[in-house]
């Protein structure tokens, strides 16, 4: 899975959004914590959800169901609309 091109990350100093350009069908903004902006970092290649799991336990330390519910969320809300492949 991957982030579709029609989609733009910001991240600022403690939020992070996803900004859809005139290509994509959602319309609004998606507003995060840290936790979204690092996920949405991962989904900019191509990855599967074990990998994006991995790689967030390498960033932060938290227990390995919080970091699965939190990665499983994100993939759920951006299948939601339409941005990922």
């Amino acid at each position: 899975m991957k982030l579709k091109p029609y989609f733009i990350a910001h991240n600022s100093s403690n939020e992070s959004y996803l900004v859809p350009t005139s290509g994509a069908e959602f319309s609004g903004v998606v507003k995060g914590n840290k936790t979204l902006g690092a996920i949405i970092g991962l989904l900019k290649e191509e990855t599967t959800r074990e990998q994006v799991i991995d790689k967030m336990k390498e960033r932060f330390e938290a227990p390995e169901g919080v970091i699965e519910k939190d990665v499983d969320t994100v993939i759920y809300q951006l299948q939601k609309i339409g941005a990922l492949e």
